[in-house]
């Protein structure tokens, strides 16, 4: 595969609104980054020039150990030949990984495999998401680019109550100890204290100390570029260095990297105008979620609430998809925004329906994870893409971690690339379509924990919450 200059980082994200969120620091920190849907051939990589950086939105988090080694193994030979300096796998900010299903330590040990370095970084602290790590614990605001409170990750109200993964330990080391068999090492908030030198001294301790992973705290953004310089300097030039984390890595790295004049910190962005009608397209059962649907509707927003009977046949899921699209094209067609939505919360009805019907198929809880976002996906997806081939719009919002990944390959996404920063985390892309109505048009991908509860809102007028 060939290129054209130096490519600073590649990643890999385990589904892809997460995947957007590195998209943004990397294009916030300068470094000219596409965010791919599939692994980027020499043809798709031709249609862009001058690359620091590029990101595989991929669906990992959704996938059992076997399909994951799978899919990442080939991920990962595929990254390693545009030589960049560092290979990043993108995992959610609070960890969201079991020994099931989204397994972290498969994702290592296929790393190690690839790369073969002496050791793993992990950083998972992103101060600017309202992430915290400290002394391994991790934390988390309630709603990124929110004022929501912060709370330890076993007692987090949304995490602690994840439908599929739930979060039982906020120490890392243990969480991902369930899942995989190696020694690990901690550079701690006392660490992060004391000057550079002795930082970069106390990690060669803890790897010659036969840490193969090593964690990272961080609780303030000025840390982030300390990080980046650590991480940056365990470069063996003759290859790329694998680390696991949140877009906390990008934001350290790209932080570091516009300190040294590798890169020139970004502040030009496209102007984003009040857009009506807008398409919503909602597979989060994140209670954040659900209150910026029940305001989006108390505001002026029509709703479209996919039913379970969806998920019978063919034929019931044909017959749906038929109506959903109608109801969309009419609402868009009247110059209503709308949201097609597949739960409103945990709490709603529909999510026991869900688990209830693949129950009855005797599946378990990974198979019912993987399963759920792949059919909804379908139906979210190929709702929208009929429909919007009728009446176009400028902007489209997508919201849900494991669904997106699947909404976006039924529309057709090849590639986004960021145009201007909107709320943290999310920023506002330009969708790369070809042949789909949605080509060229404004998307922004949220995760569930994304946003106060004026979200929708405030993207249809086009306002920004940074």
């Amino acid at each position: 595969m060939e290129k054209t200059k130096d490519i600073l980082l590649a990643f890999y994200g385990d589904d892809f609104t997460g995947s957007t969120d590195a998209l943004e620091f990397l294009s916030r920190a300068g470094a000219k980054t596409v965010l791919f849907l599939e692994n980027p051939t020499i043809e798709l990589l031709t249609q862009f020039k001058d690359l620091d950086a590029i990101g595989v939105a991929g669906m990992t988090r959704a996938m059992v150990p076997d399909e994951m080694a799978s899919v990442l193994d080939k991920a990962f030979q595929s990254l390693i030949q545009l030589k960049p300096r560092h290979v990043h796998y993108k995992v959610c900010s609070t960890f969201d990984s079991s020994p099931e299903i989204g397994n972290i330590g498969t994702a290592i040990q296929c790393g190690v495999r690839t790369f073969n370095n002496e050791f793993t970084p992990i950083l998972v602290a992103a101060p600017n998401l309202g992430r915290y790590a400290a002394f391994g614990h991790l934390y988390a605001r309630m709603g990124i680019g929110s004022q929501g409170a912060i709370y330890r990750l076993d007692r987090h109200p949304s995490m602690s109550k994840h439908p599929i993964t739930p979060s039982h330990e906020s120490d890392l080391r243990m969480h991902l100890s369930k899942q995989i068999n190696q020694p690990m090492g901690l550079i701690d908030l006392v660490d992060l204290g004391k000057n550079i030198l002795e930082i970069k001294e106390k990690l060669s301790e803890e790897i010659e100390a036969g840490n193969h992973i090593v964690f990272f705290d961080a609780m303030y953004e000025n840390q982030m570029q300390i990080l980046g310089e650590v991480i940056d300097a365990k470069v063996d030039e003759n290859t790329p260095l694998f680390s696991v984390g949140s877009s906390g890595v990008e934001k350290a790295l790209g932080d570091y990297w516009a300190k040294t004049g590798k890169l020139k910190q970004r502040t030009d962005w496209e102007v984003l105008e009040e857009c009506q009608p807008m398409l919503v397209l909602s597979g989060s059962v994140s209670p954040v979620t659900a209150s910026q649907i029940n305001w989006a509707v108390a505001n002026g927003f029509e709703e479209i609430s996919v039913s379970v009977e969806a998920l019978e046949n063919e034929d019931s899921e044909a017959r749906l998809i038929n109506d959903y699209q109608e109801k969309i094209t009419s609402y868009l067609k009247a110059g209503k925004s709308v949201i097609l939505h597949t739960s409103k919360g945990p709490e709603d009805t529909r999510f026991q329906e869900t688990k209830a019907f693949f129950n009855k198929k005797g599946w378990d809880e990974q198979m019912i994870r993987s399963q759920t976002a792949k059919r909804f996906g379908k139906i979210l997806g190929q709702s929208a893409r009929r429909a919007l081939e009728q009446v176009p719009v400028k902007r489209l919002i997508i919201a849900g971690g494991d669904t997106s990944s699947y909404v976006a390959r039924e529309l057709g996404i090849k590639a986004v690339e960021m145009i201007a920063p909107v709320f943290i985390g999310a920023p506002m892309c330009r969708a790369l379509a070809p042949n789909s109505p949605v080509n060229n048009i404004e998307v922004n991908l949220k995760g569930g924990q994304v946003g106060d509860e004026t979200y929708f809102g405030a993207l249809q007028k086009g306002k920004k919450s940074i």
